[in-house]
């Protein structure tokens, strides 16, 4: 079965060249055009589609709150965003929202192509440009309160979590923290592993949308 993908974008020639392009892939097919956040409401609803190529800027309905909207009724749905504003509050809103990633309109054809299947894994994929505006942003964010859950970081582990995010490498989180190689490779996979990631950018994605650091 292949990838069911929507296109919403108010610009026609973009979802077109859009269309053209994924139609060359064997593994997926375009199976609707939606040039506002509210016709992508109603198409999801009749066409049931795996992956939604969601633009941020759009009359009427903005993208951010059609992924919202979207998450809240189909949680199987993946959206991935793909538009050409790099500004951090998009970013922040629209993974909040749920969108499990964020490209930029100047990514090759082939990124696209990749993330889009990455969605459909359960993946999340970030355009350079904007996962370096997260790295920034978060390294200066303060921790809040997740709650009682059986799944909750421990406190050294979101002080590793935390230089996770600045970037740092295993090596370097042990001296920062005072600890040993080891014990920094056993807190990262326990936190991948209570995330329920696969990747340090993913668990970067899924602390912004759980409000484990907070954004300067």
């Amino acid at each position: 079965m292949p990838i069911n993908v929507i296109l919403v974008d108010d610009h026609a020639v973009l979802r077109d060249g859009l269309s053209n392009i994924i139609s060359l892939e064997e593994d997926m097919e375009v199976v609707g055009q939606a040039n506002s956040g509210a016709e992508a409401l109603q198409m999801i609803d009749e066409l049931n589609p795996d992956v939604v190529l969601m633009d941020i800027n759009m009359p009427g309905m903005s993208g951010v709150e059609a992924i919202r909207r979207i998450r809240s009724k189909n949680t199987k749905v993946a959206v991935l965003v793909l538009t050409m504003f790099d500004r951090d509050e998009y970013l922040y809103e629209s993974i909040r929202a749920g969108a499990t990633g964020y490209l930029l309109k100047d990514a090759p054809s082939g990124d696209v192509i990749e993330a889009i299947r990455s969605t459909y894994r359960g993946e999340s994929t970030l355009h350079p440009i904007m996962a370096r505006k997260l790295l920034d942003n978060i390294s200066g964010g303060k921790k809040t309160d997740r709650g009682s859950s059986e799944d909750s970081l421990t406190p050294r582990e979101l002080d590793v979590l935390n230089l996770m995010v600045k970037g740092l490498s295993n090596k370097e989180i042990a001296e920062q923290l005072f600890i040993s190689d080891k014990t920094v490779k056993i807190h990262v996979s326990n936190i991948l592993k209570k995330l329920r990631v696969k990747s340090r950018s993913q668990a970067i994605i899924h602390a912004i949308q759980h409000e484990l650091v907070l954004l300067d």
